[in-house]
């Protein structure tokens, strides 16, 4: 069982920025892809974004040149960081991670981005 475990979520003024931890408890070069999603109150889950093994990243165009994921396979963790912050941003945002037969999802955490 794997375990994916996000912080760093919290209350920014809009123009701020915040970053996003994705712990997982086993050896991240493991996963095909890990990403991150967001949820806000009354919308689907949507994709933020994404990197692959090889370190190729995908945004939405709803965050492209504003956040930045990234990934340390030594401390097994995934990042986001975000900058240029929107109340439009505010959502939980959770961590995920694509195995071959098998996708894990972190509890999520809470980003508020007040105007």
């Amino acid at each position: 069982q794997v375990q994916l475990v996000e912080s760093g979520g919290g209350l920014v003024q809009a123009g701020g920025s915040l970053r996003l931890s994705c712990a997982a408890s086993r050896d991240i070069f493991s996963f095909n892809v890990m990403g991150w999603y967001r949820q806000a109150p009354g919308k689907q889950r949507e994709l933020v974004a994404r990197i692959t093994k090889g370190s190729t990243t995908n945004y939405s165009d709803s965050v492209k040149g504003r956040f930045t994921i990234s990934r340390d396979n030594a401390k097994n963790t995934v990042y986001l960081q975000m900058s240029s912050l929107k109340p439009e941003d505010t959502a939980v945002y959770y961590c995920k991670a694509v195995a071959t037969l098998i996708d894990y999802w972190g509890q999520g955490t809470q980003v508020t981005v007040s105007s």
